[in-house]
């Protein structure tokens, strides 16, 4: 079959938040630009998470008066990466940051709003922040997308209700409040209203939010500057030319395979790796085969754009502490048998949910950030030389007030979760022990323990609730911290835990400028990687809420300016 070819000045591999950042700005400048995607659907991992964006000095914090700076933010990342400290890049990200949120709210149809109190995950640290330096895709109506709505990747399952997805913040806080509060009821019942009426017109939700409302708004930037995204059309080489000069690429698409010249450069941006499990086996230390770990990030996920740069000369950084964001993960069993990943973001921090492993000892202050959680879980399970899992325990108030994980609080059911064995649950702390395979003993001291404190809103062990961030995740209702609570009176419920992530770490070597680097160090001409199939600029740890998504929208937009020969 006769290949076809097309001719363009950018081409973007993957349409997650990195790749569609650097179609945009690209075509902003006249640039003609192709993104190309292998799966049949576009939004990458970005659809389906939480879409925050940490980007320090953003231009809805300035409108709110959040007091911050480049330097504060600068000394704050010193501290979190540590030795890993990259100078050129972070300096790029700090000072591009802004100016990528000021282009996108003046120039195109993604706008933001701000979390006040979306704190640091470190807020303690010298230069930490309280809050103001995360933003999110504002709320976005799917039919604005048109016939292209059917092509938008849809949220994660697992978080959303029956498909409705839920903002954070106070509508969060209505979702717990609908059985407490006529305002909350009403509020829920709306939006509920809504939903079914989108289900039934348009077969999905059309009130887009968190990652799905970003790339809702990134596509239909592309669409409006005429950007195409070619889905179904993974790309199979780099074309290279004697001098080393990436020009293109061949991509197998639907009506054959298409050699697509690109004069200016290619832009890898396929998601990092989190479904290879190959490399997941290399890097994963709780993974030594490299399938004991869950991931929600889509399956087709598999490290393509690592393996293309490493076939031109590329190297993946390997170095990092932590080659990925880790996050707990539970396994809920669909109808069909299939296990689910639900991320915990949230019920971590609530009042009167601690976990344990099997030795039925506590471990961390679950309220801390997910990445920090399981590395604690991973350090307190080697030691007990144990499987490497945990349990979020909570008594029956607790958990139809707040639920568990995919065990939605009351008014949902949630017997089948119990059928399926997803929830455990038993009459007694030691009968609910025997259940996890936990020291029944060592439980009840436990809870005892933590009780004789809890009563009091306090946690000597592990200071549950002390800081902003724990705080902001908390129940502001439930005083005096809004994090901890006794575990009273059975039944008690427990989900178990396992390593997951929220994206890789471990991406190709670049420069400040998004050019990816040769083994010398050298930039490769006319190539440049966007989101995590770059090596993450946070040193192997997790700062903020956003540290994934808004390196990566800055870098993409820096990309774009460099292949458009300006400076951003």
């Amino acid at each position: 079959m006769k290949t076809i070819k097309y001719e363009c000045d950018v081409l973007v591999v993957g349409s997650g938040a990195g790749g569609l950042s650097a179609a945009v700005s690209a075509a902003h400048k006249g640039l003609k630009v192709l993104v190309v995607e292998k799966e049949p659907v576009f939004g990458g991992t970005t659809a389906r998470s939480g879409g925050w964006m940490w980007i320090p000095g953003n231009a809805p914090g300035q409108r709110d008066g959040v007091n911050d700076s480049a330097d504060a933010a600068r000394t704050y990342l010193k501290h979190e990466t540590g030795a890993f400290f990259d100078e050129s890049r972070i300096n790029a990200f700090l000072d591009a940051g802004p100016k990528a949120v000021d282009f996108f709210e003046k120039n195109t149809s993604l706008q933001f709003d701000l979390g006040p109190t979306f704190s640091d995950y470190h807020p303690l640290v010298e230069g930490g922040m309280p809050g103001g330096r995360s933003i999110v895709a504002k709320p976005f109506d799917g039919r604005d997308l048109g016939k292209e709505i059917k092509r938008l990747r849809p949220p994660l399952r697992e978080i959303t209700v029956l498909g409705m997805m839920i903002g954070s913040g106070k509508e969060l806080l209505h979702f717990f409040n609908a059985t407490r509060s006529v305002i909350s009821a009403s509020y829920v019942g709306f939006l509920f209203a809504k939903f079914m009426r989108d289900v039934t017109f348009h077969g999905r939700a059309m009130r887009l939010m968190n990652g799905n409302a970003l790339i809702g708004r990134l596509a239909k930037s592309c669409f409006e500057k005429n950007v195409p995204i070619w889905t179904r059309s993974p790309v199979a080489k780099l074309i290279r030319t004697e001098s080393g000069e990436i020009q293109g690429a061949l991509v197998d698409t639907t009506k054959g395979r298409v050699e697509v010249v690109a004069r200016r450069g290619v832009v890898l941006a396929c998601g990092g790796f989190p479904q290879d499990a190959v490399r997941r086996k290399k890097l994963f230390r709780h993974a030594p085969t490299g399938h004991e770990h869950a991931s929600p990030a889509p399956m087709g996920n598999t490290g393509d754009g690592l393996r293309l740069g490493e076939s031109v000369g590329a190297t993946v950084n390997e170095d990092l502490p932590h080659p990925a964001a880790w996050v707990p993960i539970s396994r809920p069993v669909w109808s069909d048998g299939t296990t689910g990943t639900f991320p915990h973001f949230v019920d971590r921090s609530k009042p009167g949910i601690i976990a344990v492993t099997r030795s039925g000892r506590r471990f961390v202050n679950e309220s801390n950030s997910y990445h920090d959680f399981c590395q604690a879980m991973y350090d307190r399970c080697t030691e007990e030389e144990g499987e490497i899992c945990a349990y979020f325990i909570a008594d029956h108030k607790t958990f139809r007030r707040y639920g568990l994980g995919f065990a939605k609080p009351a008014p949902m059911p949630y017997r089948s979760q119990l059928k399926t064995g997803y929830l455990m649950r038993g009459k007694t702390l030691r009968e609910l022990a025997e259940q996890i395979g936990a020291d029944p003993t060592q439980l009840e001291a436990t809870v005892a323990e933590f009780n004789k404190h809890a009563v009091n809103g306090e946690d000597p062990e592990f200071g549950k609730g002390t800081t902003a961030y724990n705080r902001s995740l908390g129940d502001p209702d439930h005083k005096p911290n809004p994090c901890v609570a006794p575990i009273r009176k059975g039944p008690y419920y427990a989900v178990k835990l396992v390593i997951g992530d929220l994206g890789t770490f471990a991406g190709l070597r670049c420069n400040e400028n998004s050019q990816v680097l040769d083994g010398e160090g050298s930039p490769i001409k006319g190539l440049y990687a966007a989101g995590n199939d770059a090596a993450s600029i946070m040193g192997g740890n997790y700062p903020g809420g956003g540290i994934t998504l808004g390196p990566a929208l800055t870098f993409g937009y820096i990309a774009a300016n460099h292949m458009a020969g300006v400076t951003p």
